[in-house]
């Protein structure tokens, strides 16, 4: 039996790239990304022979993407990750397929007396995804957000469950409801023509809060199809939402023991053990995506 070389990339992970526009002396804007790069092509010599002749080093992934955060300023995510993958692809011959995986972390600006400072930033919470493949097939692309978390006080319920004789958990028609949500959306490569990036992550994110929040959830599965459903529905162009929401419980405390009530008041919060909720929503009609794009 044979032993043979299996499907391979290599890459630069987490290139830290911070980009400031001086739109005025005191006018800036800032952007924080983490960028990370990795190819795939004719690469067997290397693995098989220590070859290096068709191995772009690592370092030069790191220094193109500085280099093309200078030439203008910086685009929505998706577009510069588009940049940078057709980028290897194009200019190495033995490159046939770029990975681009890019993470917006966000800043507030500090409010000041006349209004929020030009200068001078808070960073915020909740991060902007985006994840390019760039290969023989052509470009496809899935936009997203990660560490965003949410709570809900009411219109949360949990009962009519499955159990067996290990089950201790009692059934609740009233509960907290928390959790950090990822979720990825995405476009088929049939979707052609200029994009607005940042309008369709606004609308996604606000979408995707916003029945987080009226939805009466009788499970974090149904809020999750929820949200997934609402996301397709107010954008046509897209194919598929995938969302991860790990349930963060808030148990009520039993006080009794110190001659107190808990009318619901006071909880503890726990960050583990924890449940998972992982599901996608898509149109049935839609193509598949690549095994090779980069949701995560």
């Amino acid at each position: 039996m044979a032993i043979v070389l299996g499907p391979n990339r290599y890459g630069k992970a987490e290139v830290r790239l911070v980009r400031l526009t001086r739109t005025s002396t005191t006018e800036h804007e800032l952007c924080d990304l983490d960028v990370s790069v990795s190819l795939s092509g004719d690469l067997a010599d290397t693995h098989l022979r220590g070859d290096n002749a068709k191995v772009l080093p690592t370092d030069t992934m790191r220094a193109v993407v500085y280099a093309f955060a200078q030439d203008e300023p910086l685009p929505a995510i998706e577009e510069f990750g588009l940049r940078l993958a057709r980028h290897f692809v194009a200019a190495h011959a033995p490159i046939d397929t770029a990975r681009v995986r890019l993470v917006e972390h966000p800043w507030l600006r500090i409010p000041a007396g006349d209004g929020p400072h030009p200068h001078a930033w808070i960073r915020g919470s909740g991060a902007r995804y985006a994840g390019v493949l760039h290969g023989p097939a052509g470009s496809e692309v899935c936009s997203g957000i990660q560490d965003v978390t949410v709570l809900k006080s009411a219109g949360s319920e949990f009962h009519g469950f499955l159990t067996d004789r290990y089950t201790t958990l009692a059934p609740t028609r009233d509960r907290i409801l928390s959790t950090s949500i990822e979720a990825r959306w995405r476009r088929p490569r049939t979707c052609t023509g200029p994009t607005d990036w940042d309008a369709s992550f606004r609308t996604a994110r606000d979408t995707l809060l916003r029945t987080f929040a009226e939805t009466h959830s009788l499970s974090l599965q149904q809020t999750l199809y929820a949200m997934g459903e609402a996301v397709l529905a107010e954008q046509a162009e897209l194919a598929e939402v995938r969302l991860t929401l790990p349930n963060r419980h808030h148990y009520p405390v039993d006080l009794s023991a110190y001659g107190q009530e808990n009318a619901g008041e006071v909880y503890e919060a726990t960050d583990r053990p924890y449940g998972l909720i992982e599901g996608s929503v898509r149109r049935d009609d839609a193509p598949e995506a690549s095994a090779e794009l980069p949701w995560e």
